[in-house]
């Protein structure tokens, strides 16, 4: 009884305080689209693409600065601090080269995963909002999206690479401050990006305002996994050769999971804050002798409509029971 009294005071306080309420609805939100899976769909394709990209990259570099070793081993680690867990040894570019040969090899296989890591955000992004599938884009208007998508991230890798090289180039207290503006420069673009790729990839219209929430925390969130990340390339450096391959694969995963992991929590913060996707009821996961909330009902409603395959079909909602009693928060 004296849990039962616990859990009762702690969801009426929820319900009454939007402080606390809000992020139980995202993480609520979060379960209810089955986010670890689409977490894991973005990573799949993500790591699939990311060997192919680096393949392009060292080849063109070495085809573009011949004879500037120096430039081109910095504006490689620049570009290969976007995501730390790599470390040093997948950063040579006589490993990962190829010539024409990896070029085209590496062009093909980026696209793939490319294209794979743009239409798996759409979808992921579609299901946070609860998009009808019969109002998502077909697979020609998907994929022109996702070459949208794919080459403004591009633009905004070399942007923060080039910053990146911008920061480390200076000497002194003035290195100091080039380091500082870098990474505030970087999480600038990083957010710009985030609040562009919020809005673009929803087949559903949604203005700059309604996604930026998410998309600050999303610039930040990378920024961050990109500083500490260099930590468990630090460990990396340790292991023997065949334990350090393993550990690098394992590694990146992980690196790619939890950024997809954070991403989605980004989506589902604008979803729930846009469609008031809160208050929910403490035990609906649970158990269904809960008393629904406004919330529950919205989310649980659109989540059903979402279902719609066609525009002539009609799908109704309906819930047995008391109606929701909107607590004062909500009310009016």
């Amino acid at each position: 009884m004296l849990a039962v009294s616990f859990v009762s005071r702690l969801d009426r306080l929820q319900r009454r305080h939007p402080a606390v309420g809000m992020p139980i609805g995202v993480v609520y939100k979060y379960i209810d689209d089955s986010g670890g899976y689409l977490a894991a769909l973005l990573t799949y394709y993500a790591f699939v693409s990311l060997f192919p990209l680096l393949l392009i990259f060292t080849t063109v570099l070495g085809i573009v600065l011949v004879g500037h070793a120096d430039l081109q081993h910095r504006i490689e680690a620049s570009a290969l601090s976007q995501f730390p867990v790599i470390g040093k040894d997948l950063g040579q570019p006589h490993q990962i080269g190829g010539g024409a040969t990896g070029l085209v090899v590496g062009i093909v296989g980026a696209l793939y995963g490319g294209l794979g890591v743009a239409q798996a955000a759409q979808y992921a992004m579609n299901t946070a909002w609860t998009v009808p599938r019969n109002e998502r884009p077909d697979p020609f208007v998907g994929r022109a999206r996702g070459l949208l998508l794919l080459t403004t991230v591009a633009l905004a890798v070399l942007g923060t690479t080039a910053l990146s090289v911008l920061g480390t180039s200076g000497a002194g207290s003035l290195g100091v401050v080039l380091r500082v503006c870098a990474v505030v420069l970087s999480v600038i673009v990083n957010t710009t990006v985030f609040l562009f790729v919020f809005r673009l990839a929803p087949a559903r219209r949604l203005s700059y305002r309604e996604v930026a929430p998410g998309a600050v925390v999303a610039g930040v969130s990378w920024q961050l996994l990109q500083t500490f990340g260099v930590e468990y390339v630090g460990q990396v450096k340790h292991a023997s050769a065949t334990n350090g391959v393993f550990a690098v694969v394992l590694g990146l995963l992980a690196f790619l999971y939890l950024t997809s992991v954070i991403t989605m929590f980004c989506v589902e913060l604008n979803v729930v804050r846009v469609d008031r996707l809160y208050p929910r009821s403490l035990l609906t996961p649970f158990t269904d002798n809960v008393r629904l909330t406004a919330g529950d009902e919205r989310a649980y409603s659109s989540q059903a409509e979402a279902q719609r395959a066609k525009g002539f079909e009609e799908i109704e909602v309906t819930f047995d029971g008391e109606p929701a009693r909107q607590p004062p928060d909500e009310a009016g």
